[in-house]
């Protein structure tokens, strides 16, 4: 139940890194899906790659409050944490 959970909100951090930056979503849906990626990170083992990711793409949602980032590096970490949402749902 918690790994469906997790994995719900991978996907939503997915679509929001994606789709983002055209929409102009409010900054606090950067910063609390920022937050909740970084500490979600904190849950696995630092070994773990999927650790790694949500890390970064924690950190690269926080950032984007501040700074623009080119929309190519939003697709490939959205699609990276979007995958790992929809593996914890097999």
């Amino acid at each position: 139940m918690l790994v469906k959970i997790l994995g719900i909100i991978d996907v939503l951090a997915g679509a929001i890194l994606m789709f983002g930056v055209g929409v102009n979503l409010p900054k606090i849906v950067f910063l609390i899906f920022g937050l909740i990626l970084f500490i979600k990170s904190f849950l696995g083992l630092p070994k773990d790659f999927a650790s790694w990711v949500d890390i970064s793409c924690g950190i690269l949602l926080l950032l984007s409050i501040f700074f623009s980032f080119p929309i190519l590096i939003g697709v490939i970490f959205g699609l990276l944490v979007f995958q790992k949402g929809i593996f914890s749902f097999l």
